[in-house]
């Protein structure tokens, strides 16, 4: 009696409604939710995953998903179906209440019911029926003496076998206004279906309808279960207007949503094949045929939001390949936009960028299949063609044009909707960016000769005896300086804004530091305490902020006591980031002024020393002793214009503008 009610139930759904709702899905997304995976038993890779029954107590993993076909079976209980059915069983809800459950999930509307669906659906069979007949007589005419032109095009020019037409399906559209349209209609075929079909179009002069595909090279579009859905065809007069063209939007055909090769890519991507993206239908062709079968294309448009989600359902990582002209760069670049939102954990696009001048057809037939598979295992990462696209052309000689630069890849960043991702991206660019501006990476120490000493322990001045950096290691001082600007940033997000460059450059000692830090790179001036907490806790879990704020120093520092004073954060922050500079330079300057003990005289030897113990007693100094500048000498005298030009000197000479008093 279920299944009865089931079958009147899926009758009144609209045609086709019950096969987006499954091309959607993935089953064992589906199934993944009531199971635990046996992942010793599971081949991801070719959508073959085995778990434990749900619907009977077992400990061996019997239960048998093929992902790829959508079937579900269990060998020790026998219960079999697909996902509507497991939701279904799983969650004792009829066949509507899990076909709504199901399109929330794949974000599908529920169409109106339809009690004329059976009407419709047995429509949408017959228009398929149509579709195939169209195919044969395409190939059929492919062979006559009208298509010779094309057959010289497809065989010399292109270089295909007749094999590879035959494989392919390829067809050709006769140079006449009615050719495929008699003959369909001359097979019974009835008029509104052939319209129906996209096949012709209706004449706005009251004449018979025409036919879409004139005097050009065919290729059959199919579905991903192999069925005819829709044609392109290319023009074989050098005049027509347009060089590619696709059948129309039909009840068969959406565009948007449909891959070319899609079926036999899905089967090879399965065998472990990496899954290629293409510009057209002969690359698609010319890959798969020498070996590359996990190759589709998008249909003569720009890869849509529900095309790349196809891709994702077939492989995590599609490789996208550019042809190598500033139309294919542009078209990758407009790619990465799209997809930046739609990231997620080992779900992303690599890019494989050809010689300039080549599509991969053109590339294959010059070098061979090795030297295309070696281009495909050099793909770059998403994050190098974003980089290169924000980067390339532009001249960073000023600050402002470097400020810019930071503004527009906050921007990008700020777009990825996964924290986790965005925080490792954030760190990624800060990593270029360092390297772009001569920063960011550690600076190697010079190493002392044999024999020669060691850098002397600098200890803490009178003044500063009783702080907390001065009772700590000089690497317990610099994790808690760093402490202390991230819990300030986290607790007054506006000052994220001005302070964001700095954060960018700085060298992070302590673990765990540099990955907040790109947490909070990827976090907008305007988002709350609250916000930025949370978005920590999901990137990097609860312990993360906990280790931050753990040190007593940090929780009592005033920037982080008192929460959102915006003064109060500068003032802390441009005193912390100077600190830190400055200590890290005076240590440098030790190593290096002992490391070339033998080589300098005495006396610059003595001068660097003494300016290094000045830096690094001034990086120690107690915040209430030292509020703002580093101007005051050990006896609380002022330096005067010399020293303080030799202190300015060491501190650009590690790298560090000292940030300057905003004046309101």
């Amino acid at each position: 009696m279920r299944a009865a009610r089931t079958d009147i139930e899926a009758m009144s759904l609209p045609p086709g409604f019950l096969d987006e709702l499954r091309s959607r899905l993935s089953l064992a997304q589906v199934v993944g939710r009531k199971v635990t995976w046996d992942m010793r038993k599971s081949n991801q890779g070719r959508g073959d995953w085995w778990a434990p029954c749900p619907f009977h107590q077992e400990k061996t993993a019997s239960f048998h998903v093929e992902d790829r076909k959508g079937f579900y079976y269990c060998f020790g209980c026998h219960a079999k179906g697909d996902a509507i059915s497991f939701v279904q069983e799983t969650e004792n809800v009829s066949f509507i209440e899990a076909i709504e459950i199901l399109a929330q999930e794949a974000g599908l509307p529920m169409p109106e019911r339809d009690p004329r669906a059976q009407e419709k659906a047995g429509q949408r069979t017959q228009l398929t029926e149509v579709m195939e007949e169209a195919v044969k007589f395409y190939r059929l005419q492919l062979k006559t003496a009208a298509a010779a032109t094309a057959r010289e095009y497809l065989l010399k020019a292109r270089g295909l076998s007749p094999d590879v037409l035959e494989r392919w399906h390829l067809g050709f559209a006769p140079d006449g206004w009615q050719a495929l349209w008699d003959h369909l209609t001359g097979k019974g075929i009835a008029p509104d279906l052939i319209l129906q079909c996209g096949l012709a179009r209706p004449s706005d002069k009251g004449r018979q309808p025409y036919d879409t595909f004139r005097n050009r090279i065919i290729f059959p579009i199919r579905d991903a279960r192999g069925r005819a859905i829709a044609f392109g065809g290319r023009a074989m007069d050098p005049g027509d207007k347009a060089k590619y063209l696709n059948s129309p939007e039909t009840d068969l055909f959406d565009k948007g949503r449909s891959l070319y090769n899609h079926g036999p890519a899905r089967e090879a991507a399965g065998k472990g094949q990496t899954l290629l993206v293409a510009e057209g239908y002969m690359d698609v062709i010319a890959l798969s045929e020498a070996g590359f079968g996990a190759t589709v294309a998008p249909l003569g448009t720009a890869i849509t939001e529900d095309q790349l989600r196809l891709l994702w359902r077939i492989s995590p990582e599609p490789v996208i390949a550019l042809d190598g002209d500033t139309a294919g760069l542009r078209a990758g670049l407009r790619l990465i936009d799209l997809a930046l939102p739609l990231l997620e954990a080992g779900q992303s696009l690599r890019f494989c960028l050809l010689p300039e001048g080549q599509d991969p057809d053109e590339y294959l037939k010059a070098h061979g299949a090795e030297a295309m598979q070696a281009l495909l295992d050099e793909a770059q990462p998403m994050v190098s063609l974003l980089w290169q696209r924000e980067t390339e052309g532009k001249v960073l000689d000023s600050p402002e044009r470097r400020a810019a630069l930071d503004r527009d890849l906050r921007a990008v960043i700020r777009r990825i909707g996964d924290p986790a991702i965005r925080a490792h991206y954030a760190e990624e660019i800060r990593r270029r960016r360092g390297e772009l501006f001569g920063f960011g990476s550690p600076r190697r120490a010079a190493t002392p000769r044999r024999g020669r000493a060691r850098a002397p322990e600098v200890a803490p001045v009178a003044g500063t005896r009783a702080s907390m950096f001065a009772a700590a290691g000089d690497d317990d001082a610099l994790a808690l300086r760093e402490a202390v600007i991230l819990a300030t940033l986290i607790r007054t997000p506006a000052a994220l804004d001005e302070f964001a460059h700095v954060l960018e450059e700085l060298e992070f000692s302590a673990p765990g530091h540099a990955a907040l830090a790109a947490v909070l790179l990827g976090c907008d001036p305007d988002d709350t305490r609250e916000t930025i907490e949370s978005r920590i806790s999901e990137s990097l879990g609860t312990r993360a902020l906990e280790s931050l704020l753990g040190p007593r120093h940090v929780t009592l520092a005033p920037s982080v006591r008192k929460s959102g004073d915006l003064d109060l954060a500068r003032l802390c922050l441009s005193e912390e980031i100077a600190k830190l500079a400055a200590l890290r330079g005076a240590r440098r300057e030790i190593e290096e002024a002992m490391a070339g003990f033998g080589e300098t005289p005495e006396a610059w030897i003595d001068y660097r020393l003494k300016l290094s113990a000045r830096a690094q007693e001034m990086a120690g100094r107690n915040q209430e002793t030292d509020r703002t500048e580093y101007e005051i000498a050990e006896n609380g005298a002022r330096l005067d214009r010399d020293e303080r030009s030799d202190l300015d000197a060491l501190l650009n000479a590690i790298g560090f503008d000292r940030p300057k008093r905003r004046r309101e």
